[in-house]
């Protein structure tokens, strides 16, 4: 299929069965990944493979999700200037900057598009993945676990491998919510739009093939704001990790 075709087809897999992504194809991957965008090319991630079963077991936990632990190769996807802050005072330089708000954007700006590319190149190979977000549950234990230094946050996890199933594509929002020209729109412009979008999201969950249930988007905005991991700690962990500090 064409590479528009294969983008609009995307969707998240759970569902892994137990056949390996072996080094090769992970190699392959992790180089697509590579030759994403990158902020001045300073190229300010790392990917972490978590190949461990007791680390994989307690970075599972720390998701609340069983699956992570249960196959798929899992990798930890990190914001990283302490490469950079390293190699800048070995020559001699104050990498100072790199700690500030500009340099961290930059560094999951980079961290996120090496992740996109590499889940279109697994995809493109017929493998699944997903983002992990929720190791953000306790990201103090993630980097704990991890020996993560100075100048590094944990991101997302990604896990990927061969789906055993294939979930129906979820639909996104309508392009009028999405795309507006020479300024900001708010939701009232495109009021109609948002509504059969609504009434679209809910026949989709209702008729889905696993956990169909009574949902629409508000209900999606409303499980996020309830949600049981608020992770109001992040800021001090990133001030921790030695990004966003007052005095940058």
């Amino acid at each position: 299929m064409t590479t528009i075709d294969l983008l609009n087809q995307h969707r998240s897999h759970r569902n892994f069965s137990t056949k390996p992504v072996d080094a090769a194809l992970m190699t392959q991957l992790i180089t697509a990944a590579q030759h994403a965008s990158s902020s001045i090319f300073l190229q300010a991630y790392s990917f972490i493979s978590v190949t461990e079963p007791m680390l994989r077991q307690q970075i599972a936990a720390i998701t609340t999700m069983p699956f992570v632990q249960q196959s798929g190769h899992l990798l930890i996807v990190v914001a990283d200037q302490h490469r950079n802050a390293t190699l800048a005072q070995q020559q001699g330089l104050a990498p100072d900057l790199l700690s500030g708000a500009d340099r961290f954007l930059a560094s999951v700006e980079d961290a996120t598009l090496a992740t996109q590319n590499l889940i279109t190149a697994a995809e493109s190979l017929g493998l699944g993945a997903v983002v992990l977000g929720s190791v953000l549950n306790d990201a103090a234990k993630v980097i704990e676990l991890l020996h993560l230094p100075h100048l590094t946050m944990p991101l997302f996890g990604l896990l990927v491998g061969y789906p055993n199933d294939q979930n129906e594509i979820k639909p996104r929002l309508p392009e009028a919510a999405v795309h507006f020209t020479n300024g900001y729109q708010e939701p009232t412009a495109y009021s109609e739009a948002l509504t059969a979008y609504q009434q679209t999201l809910q026949q989709y969950y209702q008729a889905r093939s696993s956990n169909a249930r009574q949902a629409d988007f508000t209900q999606v905005i409303r499980g996020a704001l309830l949600s049981s991991h608020p992770r109001r700690e992040l800021l001090t962990v990133l001030k921790q990790q030695g990004f966003l500090n007052e005095n940058d």
